[in-house]
């Protein structure tokens, strides 16, 4: 593959930033850092842009195998590499649900073929995502799976959830939890509040969520497993996360960028492209997910792209899947709203979610690591126009964001370039 210099940027590097300075890319490797380095190569200049360790994103539905109408791996590569993003987990509420080791080599096998990001597979904490028996935990361990979860639902059962935490502390692998109390969430449409009220729907109330966490908590400190709160939602929830880190727990957290932009306002016209689970909460949550997000008590920048197929979303708000997209507009959701420092922005972007997902290869920028980088024009306006994902369920299009991806870079290629997907690039040249 061609060498090429990236050149004149802010360069957020695994020692700290590098103003006005260029990185060197030789053999699919980061072969130089620093200030007018003699360009080898390509020249492009990145003047006004950040330069940073590719996007991870642990929170990522592909629904392949099974559901290939919402999306594949092929059409949720390009979503994902539009948005800078260079590795992605797949979710593993799939049909099958990925809850054998073959499944998960299966989804490793397609991404490999792929080739545009980094596919890595959850497993199922529970055969089937049934919550009755656990998965084959040590077949998914040994097919290279590190985070397990039943996305899409709680583990209801406490007894079954010690088993397989102790199981996974042993081995140092993360529970994943999707935190909702399906008794407290019966027949919820959106949150319980206001908008709920007004519009004679039955809500999800703050305690469905928080419930769920504080229960998992008592067990993190009984098994000493690494907990990961998926899609957190509720000030509440903030809290709890705090407490358990200053307490010494092994507890992330992650936030999605419609849990950061939208609050339950947003539904009072009842379209369903703003219907998720869990709902969209009252602004005091979402200032208390920023605040969080700020202050590191949130870990990850976690998208939970769900895509929908027109025909399954184009129904009244109660007839709707839950699920929104977002891989193609999650960093400029945080760049626009929470507005992060550079160091902070590719923390909860990049480094952060590709530590708890186990990535090597992944989140460092560094003379030596593969060259998996997203050039970012933090005053840039997003291209909101059109998606490259199969499903188009999404709350960003033709909405006004700031923040673009200009390259991706992929073990040293450009997957975009320019912020057009290399390969359809050269399809139209």
């Amino acid at each position: 593959m061609p060498d090429f210099t990236l050149q004149n940027a802010l360069v957020v590097t695994a020692a700290g930033l590098a103003d006005n300075s260029d990185v060197v890319v030789a053999d699919g490797e980061i072969a130089e850092i620093g200030q007018g380095l003699e360009a080898r190569g390509e020249a492009i200049d990145c003047a006004g842009s950040w330069i940073g360790p590719g996007f991870v994103d642990v929170h990522t539905h592909l629904r392949e195998p099974g559901q290939e109408w919402k999306e594949d791996i092929a059409t949720g590569s390009r979503a994902a590499a539009a948005g800078g993003y260079t590795a992605v987990v797949a979710m593993p509420n799939t049909e099958p649900a990925t809850d054998a080791g073959h499944l998960a080599r299966y989804v490793v096998d397609r991404g490999a073929a792929v080739d545009l990001v980094d596919v890595v597979p959850s497993g199922c904490i529970t055969a089937n995502r049934a919550g009755e028996k656990l998965a084959h935990l040590d077949e998914l361990w040994a097919a290279g799976v590190t985070i397990f979860t039943d996305d899409g639902d709680s583990v209801a059962d406490a007894g079954l959830l010690r088993r397989a935490m102790e199981y996974l502390a042993e081995r140092d692998g993360v529970v994943a939890q999707h935190c909702i109390d399906a008794g407290l969430a019966a027949g919820g449409q959106m949150h319980e509040g206001e908008v709920s009220s007004l519009l004679g729907m039955t809500g999800v109330p703050r305690q469905a969520e928080e419930m769920v966490i504080a229960r998992d908590l008592s067990l993190v400190r009984l098994t000493g497993v690494r907990y990961h709160v998926q899609h957190l939602s509720t000030a509440g929830g903030v809290a709890m996360i705090a407490a358990a880190k200053a307490e010494g727990l092994r507890v992330t957290a992650e936030a999605t960028p419609h849990h950061l932009y939208f609050d339950h306002s947003f539904v009072a016209d009842t379209n369903p492209v703003y219907k998720m689970m869990p709902p969209l909460r009252e602004p005091s949550d979402l200032d208390a997910l920023r605040e969080g997000l700020r202050t590191g008590v949130i870990d990850v920048v976690g998208t939970d792209h769900a895509p929908h197929a027109d025909h399954e979303k184009d129904h009244p708000w109660e007839d709707s899947p839950f699920g929104v997209t977002g891989l193609e507009w999650a960093a400029a959701v945080v760049n626009t709203v929470v507005k992060l420092e550079p160091a902070q922005f590719f923390s909860v972007m990049s480094s952060n979610p590709a530590a708890l997902a186990d990535m090597t290869d992944q989140g460092r920028l560094e003379v030596g690591a593969s060259a998996n980088l997203v050039v970012f024009d933090p005053t840039g306006e997003a291209n909101t126009t059109r998606t490259l994902s199969r499903s188009s369920n999404s709350p960003y299009l033709g909405r006004e964001l700031r923040g673009a991806v200009r390259h991706t870079i992929y073990r040293g290629r450009f997957t975009v370039r320019d912020g057009e997907l290399a390969e359809l690039a050269g399809a139209m040249g």
